[in-house]
């Protein structure tokens, strides 16, 4: 009998196979392994005893080669370090099943497959992450229902397939990938992965906000002023331009990440802690968002693009002059945006997004900025500051709440103070990184941390109203700016318009 393994506060997962398709790639190398041999190493023991990761790829590698080829990764890349004792338990786990590709493959990996579940006693509980390119995904699902690799979902053993951003590249490619999935899956049995909502601010987010009262009671448009999201990247397109010139930041960043931190922030209270019921609620703020239209995406959207400059004491090139780019490529690799909620509770207030490469510095971060008080009792004084909640994201994860204070003296000196939360500093361990969070929701079959077809479908509904303003724009309107800076000077007017800036991460 297959057995699952318990830890103090978290549920047991059961035992399965886990097929890594594309695993001789760079996610299966610099994020999967290591994950995966954290949830497994010494101090976490979460995966079942007779757990069985079987990489599977075109690629011809012996299993040594393989178990090398993983062992670098988590050498490099592991949160909790590499292990010798650890290593040997991890590594008796590891398969290869090398030319995997085509009906022909796939029955090939069905077969390797069976062996190893009946060598490991494993029922057939399988989940298939596919770590391959996006415009690869309905063929490869295609094969694995050839195969007989697919399970109904009343099945007794469960079949989940994990499948990684972008789902599409405008809406019309997003229906037609969901539909093409659900044509052999049942929507509980895909697991639609974005990292950042792994990261451990953000699955604190409901924690913070529905089980403070201090925080809930506040948390609308009488008591907040504006709320601004940035996710900011140090790092230009680097290896990534093939794919990066053909999407770029919107896409990339704003249809995803930001829009579905936008929906966790902005939430009314879930009925229940299901996954159900949380996607819900996120998916009612996502319907609350009205496309723009052309004069809005005008007035309302900034979009801009990296020259040289320099960042710490390295001088980088330019985005045109990058590896890979196209001559006179019009891809931004910034964007700010202003939106609105339309909703009870957050008419009138408007929330800021922006995200870019090669800015200022690496991080990401919700700024909750309070409406400020009258001023009566200190009005002799300069402008009284905000309170502002900061929730860190990356790479200090926690949040902080700036709050007016007397300076000591015998004058009356007022100035903003903050109070500072660290969850390294107050809980004295090391947050889990996002993908061992993501495949342990996986394993456990929670889709609370993923991303259900219609919150895509209504996301890309949202963006491609840009997406058809900027087709329409000739020539396009691309502001330039320094690598190194915090983006282009036009995203700090769409803020001064309402006397708003924005808040230093």
């Amino acid at each position: 009998m297959a057995q699952s393994v318990r830890l103090a506060g978290a549920a047991a997962v059961p035992a399965c196979a886990m097929v890594i398709l594309g695993a001789s790639g760079d996610l299966a190398m610099r994020k999967l392994m290591p994950a995966l041999y954290d949830l497994d190493a010494c101090q976490q023991g979460m995966l079942a005893e007779t757990t069985r990761i079987i990489g599977a790829a075109r690629r011809s590698l012996t299993q040594e080669q393989f178990r090398a080829h993983a062992a670098d990764g988590i050498k490099r890349f592991s949160r909790s370090g590499f292990n010798d004792g650890c290593w040997r338990r991890f590594a008796a786990r590891l398969h290869y099943v090398a030319g995997v590709e085509g009906a022909a493959g796939f029955a090939h990996l069905r077969g390797a497959l069976e062996q190893i579940e009946t060598a490991a006693n494993l029922p057939s509980n399988r989940i298939f992450y596919l770590a391959i390119p996006p415009s690869s995904v309905l063929k490869w699902v295609e094969w694995l229902h050839q195969a007989g690799l697919i399970n109904p979902p009343a099945a007794a053993g469960f079949t989940r397939v994990v499948v990684e951003k972008p789902i599409g590249n405008d809406l019309a490619s997003a229906l037609a990938i969901n539909q093409g999935l659900h044509r052999y899956l049942a929507e509980s049995q895909i697991f639609r992965i974005d990292h950042y909502l792994g990261k451990e601010t953000v699955r604190n987010f409901m924690v913070l906000r529905f089980a403070n009262s201090i925080f809930e009671q506040v948390w609308n448009n009488h008591h907040v002023d504006n709320v601004q999201i940035t996710v900011a990247e140090q790092e230009g397109v680097g290896t990534r331009a093939d794919y990066y010139d053909h999407s770029g930041a919107l896409r990339d960043m704003v249809q995803n990440h930001l829009l579905q931190l936008l929906a966790l922030i902005a939430m009314e209270p879930p009925a229940t802690l299901e996954a159900e019921a949380i996607q819900e609620a996120k998916l009612n703020v996502l319907r609350a968002l009205r496309p723009l239209t052309p004069a809005e995406v005008a007035s309302q959207v900034v979009r801009g693009r990296y020259d040289g400059g320099q960042i710490g004491d390295q001088t980088v090139p330019a985005y045109l002059e990058e590896t890979g780019v196209a001559a006179g490529s019009q891809t931004e690799t910034f964007v700010a945006l202003k939106l609105s909620i339309n909703n009870w509770r957050w008419s009138g207030v408007p929330f800021y997004l922006r995200t870019g490469k090669r800015l200022a510095k690496r991080t990401s971060s919700i700024a909750i900025h309070f409406r400020p008080l009258p001023r009566i009792l200190f009005a002799e004084h300069a402008d009284l500051p905000a309170n502002i909640l900061m929730l860190r994201i990356q790479p200090d994860e926690g949040f902080s709440l700036t709050v007016s204070a007397k300076h000591p003296g015998l004058g009356l000196t007022i100035q903003p103070v903050r109070m500072d939360l660290h969850y390294a500093g107050v809980f004295g361990a090391i947050s889990p990184e996002a993908y061992e969070m993501l495949l342990y929701e996986v394993m456990l079959g929670d889709q609370t941390l993923f991303v259900r077809a219609d919150m895509v479908e209504r996301s890309w509904t949202f963006v491609q109203s840009i997406l058809d303003a900027w087709s329409r724009e000739n020539p396009r309107r691309i502001a330039a700016y320094p690598a190194g800076s915090w983006g282009p000077p036009q995203a700090d007017e769409l803020l001064a318009h309402a006397s708003h800036v924005w808040c230093e991460p």
